[in-house]
């Protein structure tokens, strides 16, 4: 920790320009480990604020299995609760209902309440699909942000929600590079990272924390800061973590990584300004497509999404362009 205390005491701009210190240069390794640091010791303290245990009632009202559990207050989650179910609620369970609210599933219950449990295959899957485009981005800024080791410091810009229709999720990303033009087996090389991720099983944690705090773990990247910057006027800002991956989203996210089967960036493409927008697709684990299908999905998903696409979710704010696919 103390090593990576001295990177943050010359001003943010340094890294953002990549006039890096003299005495060691930044690189995402080292940030990753200052901002898991700093994640973890956040949470730790959260949960040593919960000082007595308080029991409160769960409800399940799923289809099947109806049950009621004594939990502990701020401190069991929905993935507690399938725990005690079957082994079938861990494993496929996107994610929960409480209230009749989506929830994530490693989010502590903080009063009594209904708990059901939503599935890619339900009759009404539509948050398990939000749910899981969210959180294929992050898997996508992940790969990013760790694809080119310590010879490119990648600064990711933001992940933006389109319409589920469009097929696809992106993540726009400061890569500080000109004209650069990835190859088929660069495509193919992020794929395999994102495919190797996902196999992880590795779960999303949500932390949610004060603005202060959020400054100082994206401290490194202008464009977090940005966006911490615009989240202020809720109060606090969320934060998921898969593996040692830390991103900023109101969530919720998929409960964890292994729901995705297959995994593909489609396309990367320069847009006006230096950014690059990274396109990709995926397939959740328990569907099945013939590989003929499969690939015209992500020669569509190649296709460039041009233009501003912050208020994407709105059919006007984003347009296509034709184009040769990657």
């Amino acid at each position: 920790m103390s090593r990576l205390k001295s990177l943050i005491v010359p001003s943010v701009r340094c890294i953002v320009h990549r006039r890096y210190c003299s005495t060691e240069r930044v690189t995402n390794a080292l940030v990753t480990e200052y901002r898991n640091d700093i994640f973890e010791e956040e949470k730790r303290r959260q949960q040593g604020m919960v000082r007595r245990l308080e029991k409160i009632e769960v409800v399940h009202v799923g289809p099947n299995d109806p049950g009621t559990f004594i939990m502990n207050k701020n401190l069991s989650t929905p993935y507690h609760c399938a725990m005690h179910i079957s082994e079938t609620y861990t494993k496929y369970s996107v994610l929960a209902m409480v209230n009749g609210e989506p929830w994530d599933m490693w989010r502590p219950l903080t009063e009594d309440c209904e708990l059901s449990f939503v599935r890619f295959r339900d009759k009404h899957p539509e948050e398990a699909n939000k749910s899981y485009w969210r959180s294929c981005a992050l898997i996508l800024g992940a790969v990013m942000e760790t694809a080119f080791k310590d010879t490119i410091y990648v600064q990711l810009a933001r992940a933006l929600e389109l319409p589920i229709i469009k097929g696809m999720f992106v993540y726009d990303v400061d890569l500080g590079l000109k004209d650069w033009t990835p190859t088929n087996e660069n495509l193919r090389s992020l794929s395999l990272s994102a495919i190797t991720m996902k196999s992880k099983d590795l779960p999303f944690e949500r932390l949610e924390v004060d603005p202060s705090l959020a400054l100082r773990l994206f401290q490194h990247n202008e464009y977090k800061q940005r966006e911490v910057e615009e989240r202020v006027r809720g109060g606090r800002v969320t934060l998921y973590r898969m593996g040692k991956f830390i991103d900023i989203h109101d969530g919720p996210m998929m409960s964890k990584s292994s729901l995705v089967s297959m995994f593909t960036v489609a396309g990367i493409h320069e847009l006006p300004g230096g950014l690059y927008r990274v396109q990709a697709i995926s397939l959740p684990h328990d569907f099945y497509l013939h590989s003929s299908v499969w690939n015209k999905l992500v020669k569509r998903a190649s296709v460039p999404l041009v233009g501003d696409l912050s208020t994407a979710g709105v059919d006007e704010s984003w347009r296509e362009t034709k184009s040769s696919a990657a």
